[in-house]
């Protein structure tokens, strides 16, 4: 756990690879699949049967992207997703389970371009710090609150509960929430250094023995 300010930790951060969106980079995203919706800026690239992995991370570097979100599909309902930082990693990926797109979201809000607030829950390990981080650089630094809209991370037990809301102020002193969509959760499968390999380095791997204890966590 991470207690507080840590100083190791805060230096450790500061020459990751994650280091130069906190320097003030502006994210550039690629997307492969209807995602896109959920981060400014972001580019759809549909991914064809030919396109092997390494070749979307080749292009996505060539094309200066920061980040490179694929997103696996079952009968067109996603089920996974590999987030890989551009262009040294880490990579991640994550089970995808519980998705709701907006349209099946009742009484669901319109999304607006503006830049979104984002929130972070619960990321408390130094696992979750590095898990926390890859999820703050998708997003611009720099929300307009005048959109109204927040995208929330909550862990809880090793689940990540992905949702969007908009804030609807209905008098001076209430505040309510409209919720955007899409919402899914996510489970972290494992964490690589670098940019994604088959045989490459893992930081963190999920293995099925380690749910034999309902009071140990990992973010």
């Amino acid at each position: 756990m991470v207690e507080g300010q840590d100083d190791e930790v805060a230096q450790d951060e500061a020459l990751d690879e994650l280091s130069s969106y906190f320097s003030g980079k502006t994210p550039k995203i690629l997307v492969t699949t209807k995602l896109v919706s959920m981060f400014p800026e972001a580019q759809f690239a549909k991914r064809g049967p030919k396109h092997e992995l390494r070749q979307v991370i080749k292009i996505a570097k060539e094309k200066e992207f920061t980040d490179l979100l694929i997103v696996n599909e079952d009968r067109k309902v996603p089920n996974a997703i590999t987030l890989i930082h551009l262009p040294d990693g880490p990579t991640a990926y994550f089970k995808l389970t519980n998705f709701t797109p907006s349209k099946h979201i009742l009484n669901h809000g319109r999304v607006t371009a503006h830049n979104p607030e984002l929130i972070l829950n619960n990321f408390n390990t130094r696992l979750g710090h590095t898990v926390g981080r890859m999820f703050q650089a998708l997003l611009p630094q720099v929300p307009e609150f005048q959109g109204r809209q927040v995208i929330t991370f909550h862990n809880q037990r090793d689940f990540i509960f992905v949702r969007r809301h908009r804030y609807v102020f209905r008098d001076t002193e209430k505040v309510g929430l409209q919720e955007l969509g899409p919402k899914f959760t996510l489970k972290l499968r494992w964490l690589q250094k670098g940019v994604y390999q088959r045989d490459g380095e893992y930081e963190w791997l999920f293995k099925p023995e380690m749910e034999t204890s309902r009071k140990k966590f990992f973010l």
